[in-house]
């Protein structure tokens, strides 16, 4: 087997990595009445690029076996795009480590409650989709129904931005609908990251809140981390090595098997060690907690690399089985739970705005949604309540999912 892998074709892919990262940040610094893309402007350039230029790495990225020519395109984006996963939620984990327990000690039944309730009114929008679909298409056949199903499911998967729900869904349904769950998911996700950066900006907007006052209510919880009385000896002055070491062993228990379906899955099992870690910060004398600094950028960039692994490969999903009425189906299924979280978190909880929206990216498990939150917060404190939210929506929107395809 001749590997037709070369110095060219990665160069191309690394130039086009840097000209999106670059045309990306210049239009999330667009601002118009005070909202901006923000990082997720990368995401909307890398989407654009799949959709004009679905070839140019294709092109670049073949191996050769005698006359078959296979592209790995998609398996260069999918590295890149989890690359990027792991280096932005390791630091998430890091940053909310210190004060996540004594948040979550504090409002885990709101967190518990409000991760359930934002996922299943996604799953009964799901459900109402269903049905309209059926009504609308005039569904009248069984097989008809099971792929307009693994459709909706696959929105489902998209609209909350949720990889083991797609997972989860492409695992459960008939194996020739496969490519039904896929559509549906690359229709929607383009919604699902955008809708819930731009609810988490405009929020704050609607409800003329200070946002002074708001940082000061989320950063009001005691901070439970012990001092360690001496002197840390650091593994490295980055702090690279206790930064590998959690997202390793979160690489471990997140590859572990649940069930017969069930993973925590790359942002799951490094969500989780990194918490614990940053929590611990240090075994005797040894200091497990990476500098601040590069957390921060360690963040950036993973956010950076994911948007543009997945917005590639949505771009030339959406415009070649792009469909109106699925893309309308997608938007319903992303703006009814927010609306639903939202209410239910700020009426019923009592939840201060800051935790609210927190919760709700955590709960929409949207992770470039959380980036934009803390920028507009001004407080990294925001992190704890995404990550006391997100593993119960993402054992919920697995179930969820299942459940759907199982049922209609």
């Amino acid at each position: 087997m001749a590997i037709a892998f070369s110095v060219a074709g990665i160069a191309r892919l690394m130039l086009s990595i840097m000209i999106i990262a670059a045309l990306g940040y210049m239009l999330g610094r667009v601002t118009i009445k005070g909202v901006s893309l923000g990082t997720a402007g990368v995401f909307i350039v890398a989407l654009l690029f799949g959709a004009l230029f679905p070839d140019f790495l294709k092109d670049a990225l073949t191996m050769k076996a005698g006359e078959e020519v296979v592209s790995y395109a998609s398996n260069a984006l999918k590295i890149i795009e989890n690359l990027g996963l792991i280096l932005f939620v390791t630091s998430v984990g890091f940053i909310a480590g210190p004060n996540f327990f004594a948040n979550f000690k504090k409002n885990f039944k709101s967190y518990i409650l409000l991760g359930l309730v934002i996922i299943i009114a996604g799953g009964l929008s799901a459900i109402g989709c269903i049905y309209a679909g059926r009504a609308i298409e005039g569904v009248a056949t069984t097989e008809h129904s099971e792929e307009l199903t693994a459709m909706i499911v696959g929105l489902l998967s998209g609209s909350l931005t949720s990889t083991p729900a797609f997972s989860a869904a492409k695992e459960t349904v008939n194996s020739a609908y496969e490519a039904a769950v896929t559509v549906g998911h690359g229709i929607a996700y383009l919604f699902g990251v955008v809708g819930v950066v731009l609810f988490v900006q405009l929020m704050p907007k609607f409800t003329r809140a200070n946002m002074d006052e708001e940082r000061a209510k989320i950063t009001a919880v005691a901070n439970e981390k012990k001092e360690y009385k001496g002197k840390l000896i650091e593994l490295d002055g980055f702090g690279i090595a206790a930064f590998a070491l959690a997202a390793v062993l979160g690489l471990l228990l997140g590859g572990v098997k649940i069930a017969k379906f069930f993973t925590l899955g790359t942002t799951g099992g490094t969500l989780i060690v990194s918490l614990i870690i940053g929590y611990i910060a240090h075994v005797g004398p040894i200091s497990l907690t990476p500098k601040e600094s590069t957390l921060k950028v360690f963040r950036e960039v993973g956010l950076m690399l994911f948007l543009i692994g997945a917005g590639i490969a949505g771009g030339i999903s959406f415009v070649a089985y792009f469909d109106i009425m699925y893309f309308v189906y997608g938007v319903v299924m992303t703006i009814v739970p927010m609306i639903v979280g939202y209410v239910f978190a700020r009426y019923v909880l009592k939840l201060s705005l800051l935790n609210n929206l927190g919760s709700i990216t955590g709960g929409m498990t949207s992770t470039p949604a959380l980036g934009t939150l803390i920028n507009v917060a001004g407080t990294e404190d925001v992190a704890s309540a995404y990550a006391a939210t997100y593993p119960i929506a993402l054992i919920a929107v697995v179930l969820v999912s299942q459940f759907l395809i199982i049922l209609f």
